[in-house]
């Protein structure tokens, strides 16, 4: 029989400008939209470490996060 013991996800999340709105107010939004993101992790309570996280020249962000799958254990992976 098979048992998860440890189960994790590393993502890479690009967070694009729309392109419909000038670049300032793009690059505010993306801003903001990293912070919900965070902020849904946070209040669903899902363990996370940012690995990295990269303003691009043109003002998009590229997040690099590893994060709990479902509610199982990750051991040391987040540490």
């Amino acid at each position: 029989m098979k048992r998860i013991q440890h189960a994790c996800l590393e993502q890479t999340i690009h967070f694009a400008l729309k392109e419909d709105l000038p670049h300032s107010e793009a690059a505010e939004l993306v801003k903001k939209d990293l912070e919900n993101y965070k902020m849904t992790l946070e209040r669903r309570r899902v363990k996370y470490k940012i690995r990295e996280e990269l303003t691009l020249p043109d003002g998009s962000i590229l997040v690099k996060v590893g994060k709990q799958y479902n509610s199982y254990s990750c051991g040391s992976y987040l540490n």
